[in-house]
């Protein structure tokens, strides 16, 4: 039974033969090798959900959709948290550095991006230079001073983190946020807005 598809979640069953046929080679060979495919914030049919897939470069990144019902396997973000890999590099460190500091937050928290990516297939995607992406569960409202409280806290770690706070109507960068902007980015399936308040439904019914 697959459960609510959310973005960053990890799915397997793509194969091959789903593809477009003007798929890359690339495209085709990390399929081929079982890696999975990420939940994307983009509209799709019923029975189908937006998909990326991820190449050994950073621009190797390839939008296609996939048939719910080819799903064999979904990972949660908050899966994560507490999957380790014995690899030194920054990114491992500074998730080791926080994770109990987000545990004893209270919010639920995953892990996504390369480190989550890599948590969850095997794959190597990580590298000396990568940063480390996070998301916050936030249905209630972060206030602002809680959201400048975690910036600072995530910058006392080894590597850049970046964290993405999921509101019921769309995603927030946490630095913007936590910024003096009076108005932050929301993206959600359908678009990409400026909004003062992300977490308020009547402003996104405006």
């Amino acid at each position: 039974m697959v459960n609510t598809l959310l973005a960053h979640d990890l799915l397997w069953g793509l194969t091959p033969e789903h593809l477009p046929a003007d798929a890359p080679s690339w495209v085709i060979e990390s399929i081929s090798a079982g890696q999975p495919v990420v939940v994307r914030r983009a509209l799709s049919a019923a029975d189908q959900v937006a998909v990326g897939v991820r190449g050994r470069l950073r621009e190797q990144r390839y939008a296609t959709s996939m048939a719910i019902d080819a799903i064999q396997r979904q990972v949660r973000p908050e899966a994560l948290c507490h999957v380790s890999i014995d690899r030194d590099l920054p990114a491992v460190r500074a998730l080791d550095q926080l994770r109990p500091i987000l545990d004893a937050s209270g919010w639920v928290w995953g892990v996504s991006g390369s480190a989550g990516f890599e948590l969850a297939s095997g794959f190597s995607a990580l590298h000396e230079h990568s940063d480390l992406d996070l998301i916050l569960r936030t249905p209630q409202s972060l206030e602002r001073t809680q959201a400048q409280a975690l910036v600072t806290l995530l910058d006392a770690a080894v590597c850049r983190v970046d964290m993405q706070l999921q509101t019921p109507n769309g995603a927030v960068a946490l630095r913007e946020w936590a910024g003096p902007s009076q108005r932050v980015l929301l993206k959600n399936a359908s678009e990409a807005r400026l909004v003062t308040n992300p977490w308020n439904p009547q402003e996104q019914a405006a």
